[in-house]
C-alpha cells in the first residue's frame, strides 16, 4: 500500500469540500486546522486553484469560531480556511462570531451559546441529529 503524505491528504479533503460546496451539498466548509499561520499559508496557493477549479471562494481565518460543535483543542489557537460560494454564508459566519464576542463581552454568552453553536453546524449543513450528536458527545468545551 502507497504512503500518503499529510499535505497531500489535507489537499485532498480540500478538494472534496470545494466540491461539496459548489455542489451544493454544504453552504461553507472549513479545511482542516493548522497550528501555525504558515503551515495553513503554504495551502493557500492550492486552495486558490481549488477555489478557481470549483468557482467558489476562499476565506482564510486567523481567529476561528470556538463553539460546543467541536472540541476545543482542535480550533483554539489554530489558523484554518473557509470555502463558500455566497457572500451572505461568509457575513452569516462572521455574524455568528460577532454575536459571541458580544454575548461574551455583555456576560450573557452561558444564555446564547447552544443557539450559537447550533447555528454554526447550520451553516456547515449538518443535520439536527448530526449537530445534537456533535453537541452531546464534545467533552472538551469552552
Amino acid at each position: 500500500m502507497k504512503t500518503l503524505d499529510h499535505f497531500s491528504y489535507e489537499l485532498g479533503a480540500a478538494d472534496c469540500f470545494c466540491e461539496m460546496v459548489r455542489a451544493g451539498v454544504k453552504q461553507i466548509a472549513l479545511a482542516h486546522p493548522c497550528d501555525t499561520r504558515a503551515a495553513r499559508d503554504e495551502y493557500l496557493p492550492y486552495f486558490e486553484d481549488l477555489c478557481q477549479k470549483y468557482g467558489v471562494k476562499l476565506y482564510v481565518e486567523d481567529e476561528p469560531l470556538l463553539t460546543d460543535l467541536f472540541p476545543l483543542s482542535l480550533n483554539r489557537g489554530k489558523y484554518n480556511a473557509l470555502f463558500y460560494q455566497e457572500e451572505r454564508v461568509l457575513q452569516e459566519y462572521l455574524g455568528l462570531k460577532g454575536e459571541k464576542a458580544a454575548a461574551l463581552a455583555q456576560g450573557t454568552y452561558s444564555q446564547v451559546r447552544r443557539d450559537i453553536a447550533w447555528r454554526f453546524g447550520k451553516l456547515l449543513s449538518y443535520t439536527d441529529e448530526g449537530i445534537r450528536r456533535l453537541l452531546e458527545q464534545n467533552q472538551e468545551k469552552e
